[in-house]
């Protein structure tokens, strides 16, 4: 603490992971190797370890340091290939691992946990960085399985960390805590799947997460799948960092932490000293709150500048692979509308344009349905969110990274 490699990752508080590069909290030495796992090698570690069934019920807990030398470093997809295939190496302990994480995960779900699944887009670049092929990053089991996993160390850590605390009646701790959604975003969620024809109930704008994981299950094959789910996550409180516990409303958990990525998040690297002064008896005091108050806060506008940062390097390369492109027909889906045109999704790299309302010579284009839909006033054809339309892409401006299409046809 206080060393000048210490200030520095408390000033970046985050890895930063664009399309070509990653910009890491810690020094590369440190990140890709001292403080990874490499297999047969000795690497320091803290560590939660829990005795479980095969149902997701932790036994029994330690908490410490340890030296950890790994067996075998996996790509998900080699961990995958094994499992799906019932034989290889170690399928013993990955079909546990992963038997443990789908128990974990089916209860999380029943507890109330919303299943957000968003879908990513990813990019093969040539040698000068230049996008060659863009596509939607496939979600397998044995990803699901290390995220369970994580989860549960870190819900793990934060309860242990709370009946410390509950037990002395004070102490510090750091928790990532996620607020229950405004009801005016609710209530303007709701509005925007009527359109579509979806029924989100809620009283006063107040919502269940056991509602919007009904409305998941009911749109899991729907092509408007993927606007449904960003349109309420946007709805979505942040979760943010914080000295203040209300619990964490997205997993249905009433304590959280970040513990598992330590290499790449200054809030965990905090979580691992206050966890260690617990073990030795030394629990950090309330004389150093406000300066964990300021660290969460400096923490959350890191975190949020560097998915911001992310989400404009994925658009640039959008922009970039699309310029490869110009004149050529994709499909797509309408996923917001306004006076100056509607925004179109591509199907396959996820890119979003614009249709500007003066390109559709057929007629004069108004907004209706609390600016849900387009409507010809003469004609009264009909653009809504959710419709499915052919597109032309008709430029790219890589500078402000902008795509227009024009309209080819509809395809209601």
């Amino acid at each position: 603490p206080g060393s000048p490699m210490d200030l520095e990752a408390q000033k970046r508080a985050t890895s930063i992971y664009l399309v070509d590069r990653t910009v890491p909290m810690l020094p590369e030495a440190l990140s890709n190797d001292l403080c990874s796992l490499v297999p047969h090698q000795d690497r320091l570690a803290m560590s939660a370890v829990f005795e479980m069934s095969m149902d997701g019920d932790v036994i029994d807990m330690w908490y410490g340091e340890t030296v950890i030398n790994s067996d075998r470093r996996f790509s998900y997809q080699e961990a995958q290939e094994i499992l799906t295939a019932g034989r290889g190496e170690l399928f013993g302990s990955l079909l546990i691992a992963d038997t443990i994480a789908r128990n974990l995960r089916e209860a999380r779900f029943r507890n109330g946990s919303i299943g957000f699944e968003t879908d990513e887009v990813k990019f093969e670049l040539d040698s000068t960085g230049k996008p060659v092929r863009a596509f939607r990053k496939e979600r397998i089991d044995t990803m699901l399985m290390i995220e369970d996993l994580m989860l549960l160390a870190n819900r793990e850590v934060a309860t242990w960390v709370a009946n410390k605390i509950k037990a002395k009646n004070a102490g510090v701790f750091v928790w990532r805590i996620h607020d229950t959604p405004k009801p005016d975003r609710i209530t303007n969620l709701s509005l925007f799947l009527k359109v579509l024809g979806y029924e989100l109930p809620h009283k006063n704008g107040v919502v269940s997460a056991r509602d919007i994981n009904k409305l998941f299950a009911e749109i899991a094959d729907a092509p408007e799948r993927d606007m449904i789910e960003t349109a309420t996550i946007r709805s979505m409180a942040k979760a943010i960092y914080s000295t203040k516990n209300i619990g964490h409303f997205g997993l249905a958990f009433d304590y959280y932490t970040h513990f598992t990525s330590p290499i790449r998040r200054y809030p965990d690297v905090m979580v691992h000293r206050i966890v260690k002064s617990y073990i030795a008896g030394t629990p950090v005091g309330t004389k150093e709150y406000s300066w964990y108050e300021r660290m969460c806060a400096q923490s959350t506008e890191r975190e949020i500048a560097a998915m911001e940062g992310e989400r404009d390097s994925i658009k640039l390369k959008q922009v970039e692979f699309l310029s490869q492109h110009i004149g050529e027909e994709f499909d797509g889906v309408v996923n917001g509308i306004s006076d100056w045109g509607m925004f179109i999704e591509e199907a396959s790299t996820m890119a979003e344009g614009l249709v500007r309302t003066n390109t559709l010579r057929d007629d004069y284009y108004e907004l209706a349905d609390h600016g849900f839909r387009l409507v010809g006033t003469k004609k009264k054809r009909t653009f809504s969110i959710g419709d499915k339309v052919r597109v032309k892409l008709k430029a790219v401006d890589l500078e402000r990274k902008t795509i227009d299409w024009t309209l080819v046809e509809s395809q209601k």
